[in-house]
This record gives structure tokens, sequence and C-alpha cells, in this order.
């Protein structure tokens, strides 16, 4: 069975994290450690400056409030907010805290996806554990 399980977390309307932490919770025995993850992508320079002061500490204050209360499902659970590009880090992530499971959900692709991949796709191509892909 999985000793560390890594749940990458996203909150937008493609991705729905609650299907992923439910085969987590199958999947993790009752001593597992879980770890919700949430990247959250860097703002590019020249949009930065539309931003209104203070946003991405709002943000990211609101992101930790949302992962913690997911992370109530699991009996040892951790969560962590990084920074980064999302495929790299989830993968970097896993690496770094020997994780041996990562449970990920996946929107349908579109055109644009099959061009330049997708979060899943690369974290399913270049991971070091098993993936489980959620749809």
């Amino acid at each position: 069975m999985y000793k560390h399980i890594l749940v990458p977390i996203v909150f937008d309307e493609e991705h729905d994290g609650t299907r992923a932490i439910e085969v987590a919770l199958r999947l993790a025995p009752p001593d597992a450690q879980v770890t919700l993850l949430h990247v959250m992508e860097e703002v590019p320079g020249y949009a930065i400056s539309y931003l209104p002061e203070g946003f991405r500490a709002a943000s990211r204050n609101a992101v930790e409030a949302a992962i913690h209360e997911k992370a109530k499902a699991f009996p040892h659970a951790d969560t962590a907010v990084i920074e980064g590009q999302a495929g790299r880090s989830i993968l970097g992530y896993a690496e770094a805290h020997d994780v041996d499971c990562i449970v990920i959900s996946s929107h349908r692709p579109g055109l644009g996806d099959y061009l330049l991949g997708s979060t899943t796709t690369r974290v399913v191509r270049h991971a070091q554990c098993s993936v489980h892909v959620i749809r």
C-alpha cells in the first residue's frame, strides 16, 4: 500500500478535486500520509501592474483556508501551497517528499492541450511514482 499520497488541488471550474480526494481516501491505509498541494502559478510581469495591491497575499490566504478545509477528510493530512509552474512543481514536490502515489484530476483535453501538453500529462510522463488520473 501507499505510504505518502500527493493530491494536487486546483481551484477552478474545470477541475473538481472532490473525486481525487475520494480516490485518495480509498487508496490510503489508515497510517498513510496524505498531502494536498496547490501550486500558485506566477503572474506574468505584464499583468502584475493590473492587479490590486495585496491581491497575491489575499489569494494565497484564501487558498490556504480552502485547502485546509479539504484536508479534514484525512486522518493524517498535510497541506502545502507553493509557487511555480504546476507540472514541474508537482513533480519536484513529489520527489523531494518521498511521495509514492499522486492522485490527480484531469479535464477533457482541448486542442491547446494536445499541442502544448497539460499539467496532468506532464505528471504522468515524468513522475517517478504511481499516478492515478481521475477524470
